[in-house]
């Protein structure tokens, strides 16, 4: 199992980005709080990281914080919940905000996050009440990067539309979701989270 990596941020391009750890390049998905938290590019980073294995890829996952992977380790044990939806559910909300949708049994919050439908949302309240991690802990141990200069971005918006149909939403519903957002000086990055924030009012 790999724990962690540490080594230079190459490319980045949500929910995908490379690390050269030592001249070997690590392709990892991310969700968009770690995204948020990532360097310039050429800069070192520390990603906590979790692997994936089945029998036709293996697949590594990176969170700039142990609190969100053990969230995510947590999400895939839910029936029905596999790791790309634990990716989206990740990018739609805060592990803070998760935390208390499932301590108010706030299904219609969760709903709003792509992928996940009604039976799915009172899955995660039934099953992720008891057995939820300690953030307290998780963040304690070990929080990320918190470095958020970005290299400019030829296009923000159009990679922003890309980067919100990698996370499950259809793609007229992500292009309505940036086209009204004033992208000047903003990254990628910036407009992702505007867009997520936007969605979920």
């Amino acid at each position: 199992m790999i724990g962690f990596l540490r080594g230079k941020l190459v490319h980045k391009a949500p929910p995908f980005l490379i690390l050269d750890v030592q001249g070997v390049g690590y392709e990892l998905e991310a969700p968009m709080t770690t995204f948020y938290d990532l360097p310039a590019l050429n800069e070192d980073i520390k990603l906590h990281t979790h692997l994936v294995v089945r029998e036709d890829a293996h697949s590594l996952f990176g969170f700039s914080t142990q609190a969100d992977r053990a969230l995510f380790r947590t999400l895939i044990k839910v029936s029905g919940v596999g790791p790309k939806l634990a990716l989206t559910i990740l990018s739609g909300q805060s592990a803070e905000e998760f935390h208390r949708c499932i301590h108010d049994n706030d299904t219609v919050a969760l709903v709003r996050l792509p992928g996940v439908g009604k039976k799915t949302a009172e899955r995660l309240v039934i099953e992720m009440r008891d057995r939820l991690p300690d953030l307290t802990e998780s963040a304690a141990s070990g929080t990320g990067n918190k470095n958020t200069t970005m290299l400019p971005i030829s296009n923000p918006k159009q990679e922003a539309v890309s980067a919100l149909c990698s996370l499950g939403y259809k793609p007229l519903d992500a292009s309505k979701m940036v086209q009204n957002i004033n992208a000047e000086g903003k990254s990628c990055e910036d407009l992702i989270r505007m867009a997520l924030q936007g969605a979920l009012k």
